[in-house]
């Protein structure tokens, strides 16, 4: 009996071991001579001594060099659209109120109380309707980069249609002759860059801010800059 047993098992020992051999090689890791055991290898040869695992994300994305390169395109592109939203809002303004400047702010207190220094001011420029004294204008003077926020205070028309006009802050004692260029004593409508139609108070002491301190300025920008661009995505 002992013998016989033997016997049975050892022929049963190659057969055995031919079905580990042909489940071994059902493997394709294993037809491809690669004896990694990771099942992303796939067989693909790319397992190794140095070889190693792309890191991903939560999601499957794969992390590293080239996803940080990919992050930043989109940060920079999205900059670009930002910034070309608000030049084409502006473009869009220009048109609708007729104004080259619809939105202007107050950099001094010669208006006060009607406006305060900070103060947004919202203009339009329509040609077609007619200076009237009492209304408050936005003007360039030659010479003169930054343009002045006054009142109309008398307005001379001639008989050709064409209309001259005086202006001074609310809060000056003399007119605005003295802040024309020299040898000109009225304004007409080319000199308007618009008409005040509405305000918020304060609302551009940051401008203000930036245009008394110039280091602040650029620190400012160059840190939104900074945010912008390297921001990852959560």
């Amino acid at each position: 009996m002992r013998l016989g047993v033997m016997v049975h098992l050892a022929a049963e020992a190659p057969c055995a071991s031919a079905g580990r051999e042909r489940k071994q090689t059902t493997d394709p890791r294993e037809q491809r001579g690669c004896r990694c055991r990771r099942r992303r290898c796939a067989g693909r040869g790319q397992c190794g001594p140095g070889a190693r695992e792309p890191r991903r994300g939560r999601h499957g994305s794969v992390r590293g060099p080239a996803a940080h390169e990919q992050a930043l395109y989109y940060q920079v592109l999205n900059f670009s659209m930002i910034v070309s939203s608000a030049l084409m809002i502006w473009k869009g303004l220009i048109v609708v109120t007729g104004s080259e400047s619809p939105i202007v702010v107050v950099l001094s207190g010669s208006m006060e109380p009607a406006f305060h220094r900070g103060d947004l001011l919202f203009l339009t420029n329509f040609h077609d309707d007619p200076i009237r004294a009492g209304e408050i204008v936005v003007f360039k003077v030659e010479g003169r980069d930054i343009p002045i926020v006054h009142r109309v205070i008398k307005v001379h028309e001639k008989g050709n249609g064409n209309i001259k006009f005086l202006t001074k802050g609310d809060n000056n004692e003399v007119d605005d002759r003295g802040l024309y260029k020299e040898g000109q004593n009225w304004l007409e409508k080319k000199d308007v860059v618009g008409r005040a139609r509405g305000f918020l108070p304060y609302v551009g002491m940051v401008t203000i801010i930036m245009n008394d301190y110039p280091k602040f300025k650029y620190a400012l920008l160059a840190v939104m800059g900074a945010y912008v661009l390297l921001k990852r995505e959560s």
